[in-house]
Order: structure tokens, then C-alpha cells, then sequence
């Protein structure tokens, strides 16, 4: 990509950033120019809906406006999972306190009055665990499970519409999150320049494994976002961040898994794991939501981005609000200026116990880079990076300090347009090579004569884990 002058300083620039999913709202070329101009970083295409062929043309879409803006922009594939929903029925089912339900797989439910699913869940679950349905409206309690179906007590009244969500929070999946359609899933992605999978209902560590090898046999170099909206993710939360390359937050089926209480805790204490494991992190679900039929959000809205923000997430999400609302740009430019206005008026520092993360010389180099940066008052970082490794550790420090990135990956720029405080540029290898981008930005008036940067790159350029060398710079 054709590197593009910024439009306005580096400092400018907002640290925390923003993901917007694209659906039928956004799915044009000038919408999707539209948001990223505004200040989408990323792009989620959520395969829950969709085709390749419909995918493959919002990805073209997506690059074409990313390279016209001179903008890196990472899109996200977000594997559908186990789609554990209830299956097509007529009408509206009404369900007393007390009631019994029954439930199978692809049940007919007018010959035979069960409730149809469309995933077997006589195979997983247990008596006495709960079943909730459409978003926890109602609860239900499995009092048996016998030739394939599923028996069940409604906890409230209610009712229920074909294709609503089931939520089984007691039940273990035994690494079964993995179906056919993702593994098609994932094959379309390896060729369709795909940048992060994000992992739908993931229990263990092992499950990213697993889909880490499923990218690398498919010759994908896609990095792992795994989505914590499972209580055995909740339970197995340092193993799995620690085997994830990213972390959501996906607050919807959270809070029903766990509890609404909990969320706000849990989702600081992912943040912090992300921090001190230097994995990003991203906040998601019903952050705008007022946006997708309103042309502003409501004050706890903005109180949530903004707490997102000075918890020191990497990225928030925007999802219905940008998919199917009616004022898509809007929410994007929105977000924006909640991230800048909590960015710019906090004095709060984001730091956190790091005695977990290990220590390499990457780690020890991102350390005193920053600590010399602030000794001389620098206007940024600039960091040489072949992998983005470099940039990720950098970033986890929570420095105020710009971070630019310089690789001649363009996988890896679009990867670091997600992670915190980084602005990367994509230049071929060679020596000298943050010192030349140093030289264009003062060129064209990004960086000012007597500005001091700090830089940190390797004695070979291109080689990963090769950052050796920190240099003082004076721009003259």
C-alpha cells in the first residue's frame, strides 16, 4: 500500500480503536470509505450471515477503500460457532411458569408439538442445568434427557419465536465449538486476506489450539481472537488468553452465561490479563445501541465507551450499529470523539502488575524505550517491526507516546491497526528503515525540526526477533 501523508499531527491521533462490523447498512464502497474516514480501524464481517461470494466482495471493498485512504484496516472473519438456536416454527409459543418444554434436533413441530433446535443438544447437556432462551427472556431448568430429547421447566412466563438464541451456561461443549461450517469458514479465509478469526464460544485453551492449527494447515497467517462469552471461559481466562493472539469481550451472551452484575468486573480483568500478556483487547456489544435507530447515544452509553477507554482496552466494537442501523457513520464519528475527549481530559495512568509477562529482551528493550522516551521528552516512538511483535509489546506499556510502526508486512500493518496507540506505515526492508520514514514524515510536515523521536530496531532488517538498537533522534 502506497503510504499517504497523515492529515493531521501524530499526537492527534486517538490511541483507542475502533472496530465496525459491516452488514446490510454498510455494505456499499462509499459507506465502507465512509467508515474508515471516520475512524474505523477495523472491519468485522460476522459469518452468521452471508456467503463467500458476499464476503469476498465486501473484503475487495474493504481493501480498496483502505489503500485509497492510505489507511491499514484489519478485517475480522467472526466464526458463527455451534449455532445453538431454536429451529423454524410458525407463530408465537407461549410458555407458562411451570411449563414443560420439549426440545430436539430438527423436531417437527407441527406433527409432533417439540420444539425444534438446530444443534443436538441432548448430546451436551445434563439434568438439572439451566437453558435459557432468547437472550435469557426465558430461563428453564433440564429435568431429563432421554432418546434425543431434551426436557425442560420454565422459571418465568414468556414466549418464544423460531430461530431465537439458547444459551446452556452449565453445559461443557468438550471442545466441540469447532463445526463444519467454520472449518468452510476458515478455508474461505485463507485465500480471502483475512487479518484476524475471531472464535465464537470458546471454553479452553485447547480451542484456540485447535483452530491455530486449522489456520496454519490451511496456509493462513490470520492471528486468534478468542470471544469470551462462556462461564468456562470465564473460569479458564488466563490459559486462554495466554494461547489467544486477541480477546473480545462479547458482553451479550456474557451476561447471560454469567450474570449482568459480573460483566463490568469480568471485563476489567480481561483487560488487565490483555495488558500484561501484551494481547490485545476488544470491548464489544451494545456500546452505541440507541445508534442503530437514533442519530445520538444515550449518556450511559457514552459513560461505557469511555470506560472502556480508560480501563485501556485496545478497541471498541460497534455491531448492530453500524450492520443494520440507520446512522452507521454517525455511530463511528461518535465513538470517535468519545475515545479523543477520555484520551485527552484523563490524568488516570493504565498500569498494571506485569511480573506474569515473560521476560525477553523484546520485553526489555519495550520497557527502557519507553522510560527514554519520557527521560527526553520525545513526540513518539517509531519501532521497526518484521513480525509486529515489537509494536504489541510496545503498545501493552499503555504509553500516552504515539507508537509508529514501520514494516514492510502489509499483513502486519493491517494486524497493529487494532492495537493500541500504534500508526503503521508499510516500507520495503532495508537499513535504516524507521530513519527514512522519520525523513518523508518531517518532509511533509508531520514530524518539526528539533521534535525528538526514539527508535528501536534490529542490526537485520526484515529478520524477526532481531530489535536490538534504540536511538535518539533529533529531527533537524
Amino acid at each position: 500500500m502506497q503510504s499517504i501523508v497523515p492529515k493531521k499531527p501524530i499526537r492527534q491521533y486517538k490511541r483507542t480503536k475502533i472496530i465496525a462490523t459491516c452488514g446490510p447498512s454498510s455494505l456499499e464502497y462509499d459507506t465502507i470509505h465512509k467508515l474508515i474516514a471516520a475512524g474505523a480501524n477495523g472491519i468485522r464481517l460476522n459469518f452468521s450471515h452471508g456467503n463467500h461470494a458476499q464476503h469476498a466482495t465486501t473484503i475487495k471493498r474493504v481493501r480498496k477503500a483502505s489503500k485509497a485512504l492510505g489507511k491499514p484496516v484489519a478485517i475480522i472473519q467472526d466464526l458463527q460457532g455451534p449455532k445453538v438456536r431454536l429451529g423454524e416454527f410458525d407463530g408465537i409459543f407461549q410458555v407458562e411458569k411451570g411449563q414443560s418444554i420439549r426440545l430436539r434436533y430438527n423436531a417437527d413441530f407441527e406433527r409432533e408439538g417439540v420444539l425444534p433446535t438446530q444443534y443436538d443438544l441432548s448430546k451436551k447437556v445434563k439434568r438439572g442445568e439451566r437453558l435459557y432462551f432468547f437472550d435469557g427472556k426465558v430461563k428453564t431448568t433440564i429435568t431429563s434427557v432421554k432418546d434425543g430429547v431434551v426436557h425442560v421447566r420454565a422459571e418465568n412466563a414468556g414466549y418464544l419465536l423460531a430461530r431465537k438464541g439458547i444459551n446452556v451456561p452449565d453445559t461443557n461443549f468438550d471442545g466441540d465449538i469447532i463445526t463444519k461450517k467454520d472449518k468452510e469458514d476458515i478455508l474461505f479465509g485463507a485465500t480471502g486476506d483475512i487479518d484476524y478469526v475471531a472464535l465464537s464460544f470458546v471454553q479452553t485453551a485447547s480451542d484456540v489450539a485447535h483452530v491455530k492449527r486449522l489456520l496454519t494447515n490451511a496456509g493462513s497467517k490470520a492471528r486468534v481472537i478468542s470471544k469470551i462469552e462462556t462461564r468456562s471461559a470465564v473460569e479458564n481466562i488466563e490459559a486462554i488468553v495466554e494461547a489467544s493472539d486477541a480477546v473480545m469481550v462479547a458482553r451479550g451472551d456474557l451476561a447471560i452465561e454469567t450474570s449482568v452484575e459480573e460483566v463490568p468486573i469480568l471485563q476489567r480483568q480481561i483487560v488487565r490479563l490483555g495488558i500484561t500478556h501484551a494481547k490485545p483487547t476488544i470491548i464489544a456489544t451494545h456500546m452505541l445501541a440507541s445508534m442503530t435507530d437514533a442519530p445520538q447515544p444515550t449518556r450511559a452509553e457514552a459513560s461505557d465507551v469511555a470506560t472502556a477507554v480508560l480501563s485501556g482496552t485496545d478497541a471498541v466494537m460497534l455491531s448492530e450499529e453500524t450492520a443494520n442501523g440507520m446512522f452507521p457513520i454517525d455511530a463511528v464519528k461518535t465513538m470517535k470523539k468519545i475515545i479523543r475527549y477520555a484520551e485527552e481530559n484523563t490524568h488516570e495512568n493504565i498500569t498494571f502488575n506485569r511480573t506474569q509477562q515473560s521476560h525477553t529482551r523484546q520485553t526489555a528493550i519495550s520497557k527502557a524505550i519507553i522510560a527514554l522516551a519520557y527521560d527526553v521528552s520525545a513526540i513518539a516512538i517509531v519501532a521497526e517491526t518484521k513480525s509486529g511483535a515489537t509494536g504489541y509489546i510496545i503498545a501493552s506499556y499503555r504509553s500516552d507516546l504515539p507508537i509508529i510502526a514501520v514494516t514492510s508486512s502489509q499483513l502486519v500493518a493491517q494486524q497493529l491497526s487494532i492495537v493500541y496507540g500504534i500508526k503503521s506505515f508499510v516500507r520495503k526492508d532495508e537499513m535504516y528503515q524507521a530513519v527514512h520514514l522519520t525523513d518523508w514524515l518531517q518532509r511533509n510536515k508531520v514530524l518539526t525540526k528539533n521534535e525528538i523521536v526514539v527508535i528501536v530496531s534490529g542490526e537485520h532488517p526484515g529478520v524477526v526477533g532481531t530489535t536490538d538498537t534504540i536511538k535518539v533522534r533529533v529531527i533537524t
